[in-house]
């Protein structure tokens, strides 16, 4: 299966994210802040990345900016996750460069489909 970043700072959702993702048969990494969501990035590409949008430090926007700027990581899938949802939260985290903007708590049985859904996509058009 794929590559999965996930990229919160309560450990809590990143263990129960964690635990979703490989049972579905994913390899899982996972970093609690910006920084160490650019360093794992860096160490390994993930196929797709789960990026909670509060953050300490830089925020999951900013990261994601980042990411989708630079030719080496810009077709990385990011999906948005947030637990603030606010109006016009999901038009900004698709501006910046997500593919997908999804709220908590988790959906545990939508999450999974979503995720197979981006990748196939992904792969079907040669990214």
């Amino acid at each position: 299966m794929a590559s999965i970043l996930i990229v919160d700072d309560n450990p809590a959702n990143l263990k129960l994210l964690a635990f979703l993702l490989t049972s579905h048969g994913h390899s899982v990494r996972t970093a609690s802040d910006g920084d160490r969501a650019l360093a794992a990035v860096a160490a390994e590409k993930p196929a797709l990345i789960l990026m909670d949008l509060q953050l300490p430090g830089a925020d999951g926007l900013t990261i994601t900016r980042q990411l989708k700027a630079d030719p080496a990581t810009r077709d990385i899938l990011v999906v948005a996750v947030t637990a603030f949802a606010m109006k016009g939260d999901e038009e900004r985290a698709l501006a910046a460069g997500c593919d997908a903007y999804v709220t908590k708590p988790i959906d545990t049985r939508g999450l999974p489909v979503l995720v197979e859904a981006l990748l196939k996509r992904a792969s079907g058009s040669g990214a």
